[in-house]
């Protein structure tokens, strides 16, 4: 990998997306030991993918009703992964036809990283010339599972991480590096049976959008690492919209900013996440961004991430 400047770039929340339609899907056991969003529900493994699809599908429609390009690909039962539907985590797209494909800690998540994708990519109309592979790191248990463990601030070149089994420092520092991104890292936890454990994912409890930042600020235990993060939205005169540890817990944080085909900014999210909101964060929201929700109520219990987690951004 080579590293080489990126101009910072004044753009828009990209209008397109991948989301991947499960061929099958049940509560990861390789995930649930990181990832403390995960939870049970009394229905078997077939039941639970009717209704993933079928949630699946009503997003799919919503986000197209409300103006946002959304390319499906139809996963294939075999090999057997549970959380493909998540693939923002394994790959990234980015500005400058730049493309980076990421080390996962769960081994059948790495199954998810597939050339048929890249393929059905190419034949939506996008194109990769420079490609980033840092799978490698997989072989050293050094991990970053894409915008889920990072959340990237395009228009001031900015990337926040939360660091965590799933998130290791080096290698987000590495990626900064060769994107052109100002690193900024932190230590954030959510309480599990009376111990402060790490939150598995940045974008769980933080969102930026070009106006505003959603983010959990009691999450950030530390108080000098809280206050630089406040520093530094304050200083890209953004909003904050600060959430509690219950709304945190309801997928409040997981959102993404994007925009609509006339030019619109859109703030995308679950029915869950959007009924969570209090009536003053919802009219802070407004001010800058429409929200459009659909509920995905067995894919948040059962694979542990929201709205966000299911956009994977192209551009």
């Amino acid at each position: 990998m080579r590293y080489y400047a990126i101009k910072t770039i004044a753009m828009k929340p990209t209008n397109h997306v991948l989301m991947v339609r499960p061929a099958t899907f049940c509560a990861n056991k390789q995930t649930v030991a990181t990832n403390f969003f995960q939870r049970t529900l009394p229905i078997d493994s077939r039941e639970a993918l009717i209704c993933a699809q079928s949630e699946f599908d009503q997003l799919v429609v919503e986000l197209e009703q409300n103006g946002v390009r959304v390319s499906v690909y139809q996963d294939t039962p075999e090999p057997l992964t549970p959380d493909a539907l998540y693939p923002n985590n394994w790959f990234v797209s980015l500005p400058q036809q730049r493309f980076a494909t990421f080390p996962m800690l769960a081994p059948n998540r790495r199954l998810e990283r597939s050339k048929a994708i890249l393929t059905f990519l190419e034949k939506e109309g996008v194109v990769f010339k420079s490609i980033f592979d840092y799978t490698v790191y997989e072989e050293q248990n050094q991990f970053l599972e894409g915008t889920g463990s990072m959340v990237l601030d395009l228009p001031n070149q900015l990337a926040y991480c939360a660091l965590s089994p799933r998130a290791n420092k080096s290698l987000f520092e590495q990626f900064c590096k060769d994107h052109g991104f100002t690193p900024i890292c932190f230590h954030a936890y959510q309480t599990v049976v009376n111990k402060r454990l790490p939150i598995y994912h940045t974008n769980v409890l933080m969102a930026v959008a070009p106006m505003f930042a959603v983010i959990c600020l009691d999450a950030i235990d530390n108080p000098v690492e809280r206050e630089a993060i406040v520093n530094r939205l304050q200083s890209c005169k953004k909003q904050i919209i600060n959430i509690s540890e219950d709304q945190l817990s309801q997928f409040v944080g997981n959102m993404l900013a994007l925009t609509a085909a006339d030019g619109a900014p859109l703030i995308a999210m679950s029915t869950q996440a959007y009924a969570a909101l209090s009536k003053d964060q919802l009219a802070q929201l407004c001010q800058y961004a429409k929200p459009v929700h659909s509920p995905i109520p067995t894919i948040e219990t059962l694979g542990g991430g929201g709205v966000r987690c299911m956009l994977a951004e192209l551009y």
